[in-house]
């Protein structure tokens, strides 16, 4: 693909992209905010999954927290007792699994 504007051929020799990259930067930071389809771009369109991972993480998170509060108030009280074996299960487990964390 070859292109004969100055401008694109002039700026790229600056800053080392290549001017195609440099064309779909411009247009991109031109229209910046604009969703949906271009007279001849790309269109992105987020699906409703996205907004149902959201959700669920966002109940996941709260959730976790209040059960993280839960185990501190046991924890400052006394009460809270922790099942080693369940505890070196797990790690080993996970070891096993190739879990990473």
């Amino acid at each position: 693909m070859k292109i004969n504007d100055a401008n694109v051929a002039g700026s790229a020799a600056q800053t080392g992209r290549a001017p195609d990259t440099q064309r779909v930067e411009r247009e991109a930071s031109s229209r910046a905010g604009g969703a949906g389809a271009q007279p001849n771009g790309d269109r992105v369109e987020l699906s409703n999954a996205m907004g149902s991972l959201s959700r669920v993480l966002s109940t996941f998170g709260s959730s976790r927290a209040d059960r993280v509060q839960a185990l501190a108030v046991q924890y400052q009280s006394g009460q809270y007792q922790p099942d080693a074996l369940g505890t070196s299960r797990g790690i080993v487990a996970e070891v096993l699994a190739g879990g990473d964390r």
